[in-house]
């Protein structure tokens, strides 16, 4: 089986995608007439759950699944930079020489490096070494000295990414000798948008797809019509602190909460600040982004979480025209969120009494 056709567009414990039981106990209804067909597998360093409803007009739900599987392996295969073989990985390595991309791969990077530019460098690929360097891909965690944290953050910079072709038109990219990228901040959306958009042209019109550490596809609704009804994570607890009412969406949510490490009391998390090669500190516990691109609201759910409350807002106003919805956590336990989801967004039992606040 090849690679799924992609469609082109701009647009991290894992997120509590309700099961059917505590769906009937939030009042959902759980009784759908479409055979359900799923699978959980580990994939892009996480644990991955795909479901899909009934058959579509030219393949069963089944073999959806199974093709959807290989395709993820295979993506993982190309785009991640901890697999010596991968593209990226090749790029890393590459001391400055251009290298040649899978289609799917140059596609992924093109957009990413949109979006980087986009937030200003928010979100920026090349934060990689410093990610290294602090244990965050390979589980020795340790805190780097000042002196290592100048140098690191001196060599992030995603406009040292090139993007060409060869003489046959294949796509290259090019990438400064000091400088090495990864695409995990955004690798995960763009695979969910790739998978509903396949589900989609095979006649799939209701699936849930949880690609990991809060990254979600949904493919319409439920079998009964109703909307998919999502967990949203207590950043400073165990249990999830609202619902999200979610129907042909994606949704993002990068937090503290999700990987990191704990030294002397201090709390480590895995999302740097470009302009520091250390865990962002922006007054934020978590950041969900829902919107119609997996890759969007996969890569602006970090972006924002840099910024920070007043600058993501500004953001989110200046750039109405990306689609988005956001619900910011922040540290002190409020909550906000942008006006889209005011119908959709509501707060768990055991929360209801916490102010939510409707940015304007």
């Amino acid at each position: 089986m090849g690679l799924l056709p992609h469609k082109k567009a701009l647009c991290r414990p894992l997120a509590l995608v309700l099961t059917c039981a505590l769906m009937c106990a939030l009042g959902a209804g759980c009784q759908q007439t479409d055979e359900k067909h799923e699978t959980t597998i580990f994939a892009m360093d996480t644990v991955m759950t795909l479901t899909v409803y009934g058959d579509g007009e030219r393949i069963g739900g089944q073999e959806a699944l199974d093709e959807m599987v290989e395709t993820i392996y295979l993506l993982e295969s190309r785009q991640d930079a901890t697999r010596e073989d991968s593209e990226i990985a090749r790029l890393n390595q590459s001391g400055g020489e251009t290298v040649p991309l899978s289609g799917e791969t140059a596609d992924l990077l093109g957009q990413a490096l949109e979006l980087c530019a986009l937030t200003g460098g928010a979100l920026d690929i090349t934060a990689y070494p410093a990610a290294e360097t602090w244990g965050f891909t390979t589980g020795e965690y340790r805190v780097p000295s000042d002196a290592e944290l100048e140098e690191l953050a001196g060599r992030i910079d995603y406009t040292q990414v090139q993007l060409g072709s060869s003489g046959e038109l294949l796509p290259t990219a090019t990438l400064a000798s000091d400088v090495e990228l990864d695409l995990g901040a955004v690798a995960k959306g763009y695979a969910g948008e790739q998978l509903g958009a396949y589900l989609k042209r095979v006649g799939i019109t209701s699936a849930l797809l949880d690609l990991g550490q809060s990254t979600i596809q949904a493919v319409g609704g439920k079998p009964d019509g109703s909307p998919w009804r999502i967990g949203i994570q207590d950043p400073a607890g165990e249990g999830y602190l609202g619902v999200l009412e979610l129907e042909d969406q994606a949704m993002g949510t990068s937090g503290g909460y999700q990987r990191y490490f704990e030294e002397d009391g201090v709390h480590y998390w895995h999302i740097i600040d470009p302009a520091t090669a250390a865990p962002a500190r922006s007054g934020l516990a978590s950041v969900t982004v829902v919107g119609p691109s997996g890759l969007t609201c996969d890569g602006l759910s970090t972006a924002l979480f840099v910024m920070g409350l007043e600058e993501g807002t500004a953001f989110w106003r200046a750039h109405r025209s990306l689609d988005f919805d956001v619900i910011f956590i922040s540290d002190d336990g409020s909550v906000s969120i942008t006006p889209g989801l005011e119908g959709s967004f509501s707060l768990a039992d055991g929360y209801q009494d916490r102010e939510v606040t409707v940015l304007s």
